[in-house]
């Protein structure tokens, strides 16, 4: 992973490339437990990796493998700067 400066809050703030770490999930309920089920609990390590053409959805590594999220579930994910 390549490690860059994160000026982001949010999953969907950052920039291909970037990397941060997870700070907080929120969102409804069911939101934030099926974030929190696929491994984006506070403290892991991610990447955005890909941007679809249209800008959505959004292409994140973490724990050795890719995950897609829609730009609205990003912005329910605080992240910190690694």
């Amino acid at each position: 992973m390549k490690h860059s400066r994160v000026h982001a809050s949010t999953l969907a703030d950052m920039a291909v490339g970037d990397c941060a770490r997870v700070a907080g999930v929120g969102g409804q309920p069911d939101l934030r437990y099926r974030l929190l089920e696929m491994g984006m609990t506070p403290g892991c390590s991610v990447q955005l990796v890909r941007i679809a053409p249209l800008g959505d959805p959004l292409a994140f590594e973490l724990r050795g493998y890719h995950l897609s999220l829609r730009r609205d579930e990003a912005r329910h994910v605080l992240i910190e700067a690694m």
